[in-house]
């Protein structure tokens, strides 16, 4: 994915073609981006954190909420707040800014970066919310976005269907790409082995709920992002029960299923 573009379908949504010009021209949280991943990647040796990261969770996101909206289900944010007329677009804009905004916190320290996230993601959301929502419209929104940026962390359960989203979206950047900056860089640990095994994530409907995740290895190594890291996201995301995983091996040329389970 090209780190300088943020290529996010938006499908019709005026507010979120504006939010993204938005995003992209605003010069703190392009740095703030840059420096969590100085903190996650150059100074502890993780996975990337940074604008490449949040824009592949970003995506996933808005796929995921698409697929739930397709499947029936309405967001949190119209189930609430539809008598501000507040509704599933704008829940597009909820999960997109808080997948983007979610590990800014790392700019101060990964120690409570879900925290300190919030705290830096206040005004810097209602910045580029301006104009688009009334007052009223737009206090909830930045607090909507706010509680999916600090329930993104596995001890935190989300309380609505968009910070859940965001937080098994995190979960699911786990593909290679993400771990070949500190793998090359010396760092070997658990995170970056994991990534490497891992070849795509696939997000589409499932089959008996509204979302099936395929996550496709190329070594056993990836289960550790597979099964423990997922399966803690999703455990604790308040929306489990949205989800089918599968998780596939490739050996000897072919590719076999090596586990699938469902949460509730």
């Amino acid at each position: 994915m090209d780190i300088n573009t943020f290529h996010l379908p938006t499908e019709g949504n005026p507010k979120l073609v504006k939010l993204v010009t938005n995003l992209e021209s605003h010069k703190e949280i392009q740095t703030l981006l840059t420096m969590s991943n100085v903190t996650a990647v150059n100074r502890l040796g993780y996975n990337d954190h940074g604008p490449t990261h949040v824009k592949i969770v970003a995506n996933s996101a808005l796929l995921m909420l698409r697929i739930i909206n397709e499947y029936g289900l309405h967001s949190s944010l119209q189930e609430n707040y539809n008598s501000f007329d507040l509704t599933d677009q704008d829940a597009e804009l909820v999960v997109v800014l808080g997948s983007y905004l979610h590990d800014i916190g790392h700019a101060v320290h990964r120690a409570g970066h879900e925290l300190v996230g919030t705290l830096l993601a206040k005004p810097i959301i209602e910045q580029v919310l301006t104009g688009l929502y009334s007052d009223e419209q737009g206090i909830i929104m930045v607090f909507e976005i706010l509680h999916a940026i600090y329930s993104h962390e596995p001890n935190i359960i989300p309380l609505t269907i968009e910070a859940g989203i965001v937080k098994v979206a995190d979960a699911l950047d786990m593909e290679k790409g993400r771990a070949r900056a500190p793998y090359t860089a010396g760092s070997v640990n658990i995170h970056s082995l994991s990534a490497l095994g891992i070849e795509n994530v696939e997000i589409t409907k499932g089959v008996k709920r509204p979302l099936k995740i395929k996550i496709h290895m190329s070594n056993t190594a990836g289960i550790f992002q597979a099964d423990d890291l997922l399966g803690e996201k999703l455990r604790t995301s308040g929306i489990a029960e949205y989800f089918e995983v599968e998780i596939y091996l490739l050996r000897d040329g072919k590719e076999n299923l090596l586990k699938s389970y469902e949460l509730e």
